[in-house]
């Protein structure tokens, strides 16, 4: 299954013009988009919000990840404050798999944010969580949170916006995107053997585990006759069959 690595913005000076803070709703967005991501089969691991960019780019490299991906809202140069609005989505140049999940992501948020026209991918070696991170890295910034509107966009649009940006990365990696189900808990009865956890909902994806008969699972999703399930802390499809809740 991939995993990517979760960084919202740990800019907690950076102040929404009608209250609030880019750390606080870029880590909002985050939080919303956990039970999409565990439905949907994609691991993460996440920064947290006393850590700066600096030390997540050094946990992300310390990993092996899919996909670095930055959550941010933007401002707007001094002498044009609260005059521009739009959503730019960053790639580093000459990354191709960076490139690809940056015009997905902003394809899909064109469907939300209000102006279509203002969402655009940039490729950029000024923005370190681009620049510096092994994994392919994507950098959003959702909206400028110095315009009113935007901010307000923001806020009023969290669970949307974890949602597509979701959608975007199971389309990015391959996946089903799956909506959050209520968390239950499985036993898996084979005739002894062991059950086979996979990459993606088919006999055909890679094996990426091997959970013994008896074992408990967490279960977050279904697609068909798959389940989305997570095991020793890894999650993949289980066929359904072998399964009982």
């Amino acid at each position: 299954m991939p995993t990517i690595y979760l960084s919202p913005s740990t800019q907690e000076a950076n102040l929404y013009v009608n209250g609030g803070t880019e750390e606080y709703y870029m880590n909002k967005i985050a939080d919303a988009m956990e039970p999409y991501l565990r439905a949907s089969g994609i691991n993460f691991v996440r920064n947290t919000p006393d850590m700066t960019a600096v030390s997540s780019i050094r946990q992300s490299n310390a990993g092996n990840y899919d996909l670095h991906l930055a959550l941010h809202s933007n401002a707007a140069p001094e002498g044009r404050y609260g005059m521009v609005r739009g959503t730019d989505v960053y790639y580093y140049p000459g990354s191709v798999r960076g490139q690809r999940a940056a015009e997905i992501i902003a394809e899909n948020l064109k469907k939300i944010y209000p102006l279509p026209d203002k969402v655009r991918t940039l490729s950029t070696t000024r923005l370190g969580e681009v620049r510096q991170p092994k994994a392919p890295s994507v950098f959003i910034e959702f909206a400028y949170h110095d315009n009113e509107e935007d901010a307000n966009w923001i806020k009023e649009n969290i669970n949307e916006i974890a949602a597509n940006v979701v959608q975007s990365l199971a389309q990015y990696f391959g996946l089903p995107f799956l909506l959050p189900e209520p968390v239950r808990t499985g036993t898996v009865r084979t005739d002894g053997g062991r059950l086979n956890l996979r990459a993606k909902p088919s006999t055909d994806a890679r094996v990426i585990g091997l959970i013994p008969n008896g074992s408990s699972v967490i279960i977050f999703g279904q697609t068909g006759n798959w389940y989305v399930v997570q095991y020793g802390g890894q999650i993949g499809y289980a066929a359904v069959r072998y399964i009982s809740i």
